[in-house]
């Protein structure tokens, strides 16, 4: 059993510095069936700790009758986890927010609270029904704890607690130990016990988290929001955007030099709102993510690291709305979040850019962790678009330089001929004069030990080391290893020993594509999907994937593909992938404020329409201009969205392979009360109309 403890500066593991990287999905959100694959994918993007909410109104709608069965089978989540090999944080809540009715209280807890009982307090009679509800949790997670044997690491207990709802100063306090106590009570015991701290938040005696996103879909605002202030290198670890649709507080509540700087919401994505529908992208996750590692953090963990559909609920919808007395309006199923993985398991940009760092941490990220943050210049305001954004982390002998100059939706300022200086003890290390154009975000090592050569500079971001055959090869062994770098510019590697380690270079792209697999020895596979190993063998899924490229080259080629000569240093591999399916649309009627499709979609004679289970799914994108629309199948509203430009992937393979859907688009007017980054064409003042669809395959 692993031991898992923090200090000021970082997370430890066994009593080492440990720089995780943590994922959040809703396994509420998503099919049973399907979470063992989606779990597979997060840790092949590097993920290695997975956080999801456990959320009371999915599990105990009706007040006495709970659910753990289908999509709310914990127990079997968890393990899932654990065969995988991610740990797991619990966020038990019991209130939740996560776009969710109620925050996650079920109907009659909120009666409750209409008729006196003190909800998120000490009220003993609101903490008889959390502690029944959280001994049901007890009962599925029971035997899965880390000091079981299980991946359960930690629990986070209520969210925003004192910042949206809740009580203040030492009432609030009081409550986050009382339900701390309760949780080590019922016998949830984990070494890890952690509290969400922006805002003004009450953290009881918990670990604090943070979180940054690079947009705020929940604001009231339908204008264009000012540059935002997480794409700055800063010691400030307060978003203040969070939930600014409540009151917002510029301080935290808790001394930040006890704790490491560890982050459980970045944005992975956002969750359009009616009247706000900004995009995020993978530059700006990316770009983001960089600037929190440049300002000392110690934990990136996202929300959400994978998207997915509101389960139904028995007695209503079960999304956050106006209606049930929240602030926004959410789609009733749709949960997408613009995620690293969405809504039915696809891989975006932002899975990419997330996997460069994720890479990296695991390899390098006990190094990291050690090294605190020198910013320069600190006091950058966000709306300065001219100075470049620079840090650097270290212990006096070695560390790595970090430089931002990407804000989100603004142009920044090109910088020709820029040296950077890592400091040391005896003096800065200048590296090679550079240009760092508008956009440009990243990192750089020097005096990087490589097993007994030492990297004095280079102007590339090193990926991950390839260890040779071998179970016994610890991390100081070295001998045999290849170490992954990237980037686009020349990368001028220069040595400070006569020594020199093994170095394979990537441009930017390939790097995007690269994944570590651990067979009989470590290989670097590119792949436009994603690959992991599972039972010794290579498995490539994700997209229509024809073509893989490994070094060095694998014993054996994956299974259904082929040998395929080589390009440079990389062996090819090729299978060929047969298209199957075709689909086409008719308009059926417009009022002018609504318009109805109908999609007919025809598979090969034979093809077999279960769940997925085939190794082959058909992705149906969907184009349309509208205020929003909904997907329905026969007599059933499958699916819906909040029109924001982009196009719309549905799975077929989700829904058993469907022979026709029905679209149902509401016209968008001009001048709308809404939030769009790019409006679409408008004919006679709105916009109602289905543009286009586009069929594409994944597999797996």
């Amino acid at each position: 059993m692993s031991e898992y403890t923090y200090d000021s500066r970082s997370l430890k593991k066994d009593g080492r510095p440990w720089f995780p990287v943590m994922g959040e999905m809703h396994y509420t959100r998503y099919k049973e069936e399907l979470w063992e694959e989606s779990l597979r994918k997060m840790k092949a993007g590097g993920v290695t700790v997975v956080s999801t909410y456990v959320i009371w109104i999915h599990h105990e709608e009706e007040k006495g009758v709970f659910d753990f069965s289908g999509c709310r089978d914990l127990n079997r989540y968890l393990k899932l986890c654990g065969k995988v090999g991610l740990e797991v944080l619990l966020r038990l809540g019991p209130w939740v927010h996560g776009e969710v009715r109620n925050g996650g209280f079920p109907d009659w807890v909120v009666e409750l609270g209409k008729e006196g009982v003190g909800l998120r307090s000490n009220d003993e009679a609101y903490l008889g029904y959390v502690r029944r509800y959280w001994q049901q949790i007890w009962q599925q997670v029971q035997g899965l704890l880390v000091k079981d044997g299980g991946p359960v690491i930690g629990v986070q207990i209520e969210n925003e607690y004192g910042h949206v709802g809740g009580h203040r100063g030492e009432e609030g306090e009081a409550h986050m130990r009382r339900l701390t106590a309760l949780a080590k009570e019922i016998g949830l015991d984990v070494p890890l016990y952690t509290a969400t701290g922006w805002g003004g938040a009450c953290i009881g005696d918990c670990l604090p988290v943070m979180g940054g996103y690079c947009e705020a879909p929940w604001s009231r605002s339908i204008e264009e929001l000012p540059p935002n202030s997480n794409f700055v290198i800063s010691h400030v670890r307060n978003d203040a955007l969070i939930a600014c649709d409540h009151h917002v507080e510029g301080a935290v509540t808790f001394d930040e030099s006890r704790f490491p700087y560890l982050t459980a919401e970045l944005g992975g994505g956002m969750q359009a709102t009616s009247h706000r529908r900004p995009v995020s992208r993978g530059k700006d996750v990316g770009a983001m993510s960089v600037t929190k590692l440049a300002s000392g953090a110690a934990l990136l963990g996202y929300y959400m690291y994978h998207g997915g559909s509101n389960p139904k609920g028995r007695l209503s919808t079960l999304q956050e709305s106006k209606a049930t007395g929240y602030a926004n309006d959410l789609p009733e199923i749709n949960y997408d979040f613009h995620a690293p993985i969405g809504q039915y398991g696809t891989i975006s940009d932002s899975y990419r850019e997330i996997k460069l760092l994720a890479l990296f941490l695991k390899d390098f990220g006990e190094d990291l962790a050690k090294l605190p943050s020198v910013i320069e210049p600190e006091g950058v305001k966000p709306w300065d678009l001219h100075t470049l954004r620079r840090a650097c982390r270290h212990d006096g002998g070695h560390g790595y330089v970090f430089f931002n100059n990407y804000q989100r939706r603004h142009r920044m300022e090109d910088h020709d001929g820029i040296i950077l200086k890592g400091h040391t003890a005896d003096g800065d290390v200048c590296f090679p004069a550079t240009d760092i154009r508008d956009g440009d975000y990243g990192f750089f090592p020097y005096r990087m030990r490589m097993g007994d050569a030492v990297l004095e500079t280079a102007l590339a971001t090193p990926l991950c080391r390839l260890k040779g055959s071998g179970e016994a090869q610890s991390k100081e062994e070295t001998a045999g290893d290849t170490y992954v770098f990237y980037g686009d510019r020349d990368p001028q590697y220069c040595w400070r020993t006569e020594k020199r380690a093994e170095i394979l270079h990537l441009n930017r792209e390939q790097a995007l594509r690269a994944y570590k697999v651990r067979l009989d020895r470590d290989y670097l596979i590119l792949c436009d999907g994603y690959v992991w190993e599972e039972g010794g063998e290579l498995r490539c899924a994700g997209g229509a994937v024809t073509t893989v490229r490994s070094f060095p080259a694998l014993k054996e080629p994956p299974r259904d593909f082929v040998e395929a000569g080589g390009e440079g240093r990389f062996t090819v591999y090729r299978r060929t992938w047969e298209t199957s399916g075709a689909a086409e649309y008719r308009l059926l009627e417009d009022d002018g404020e609504e318009a109805v499709y109908e999609i007919c979609i025809s598979y090969p004679d034979g093809f077999d329409r279960s769940v997925r289970e085939k190794g082959k799914d058909l992705i149906l994108e969907l184009d349309y201009s509208g205020f929003g629309m909904d997907v329905w199948m026969g007599e059933e509203k499958i699916n819906d969205h909040f029109y924001d430009g982009e196009r719309v992937p549905l799975s077929l393979g989700y829904f058993c392979f469907p022979e026709s859907l029905k679209l149902h688009i509401r016209a968008l007017h001009e001048k709308e009360p809404i939030f769009l980054e790019k409006w679409p064409k408008l004919v006679e003042g709105k916009a109602c109309r289905l543009n286009g669809i586009f069929l594409r395959e994944e597999c797996w």
